[in-house]
């Protein structure tokens, strides 16, 4: 089963709609003080961890690109195999005339 861990409905091309579950995966992040800049402060984001993405094998999980990401980054590469996000930068997304992104072709992930 595929499983939508992103607070909106994603829609294929060819007609599928993944509506949300209602658990929504997210990076959670520690911020390190940086320079000033001309009076205004700057930090660097650092990643420390995930809410709410399911440790099981089962199903199928879409993410967003942001938790697909940082999963590369703090996970054993092995880890969280079944964890995709939409292509939103295949060749075939398709947009809407402000470019929103109506539609994409599937799914980018770590398989």
């Amino acid at each position: 089963m595929i499983v939508n861990l992103t607070p909106h409905a994603i829609h294929l091309n060819d007609g599928r709609i993944f509506e949300p579950s209602g658990l929504v995966a997210r990076v959670t992040k520690d911020f390190v003080a940086g320079p000033v800049i001309e009076g205004v402060p700057s930090w660097r984001e650092v990643v420390t961890g995930m809410e709410n993405l399911p440790t099981d094998k089962e199903n199928t999980y879409i993410v967003s690109s942001m938790v697909l990401e940082a999963i590369s980054t703090i996970y054993d590469a092995d880890a969280y195999w079944n964890v995709v996000a939409p292509s939103t930068g295949h060749s075939s997304t398709i947009r809407n005339d402000k470019g929103h992104i109506v539609s994409v072709a599937g799914f980018s992930g770590r398989r």
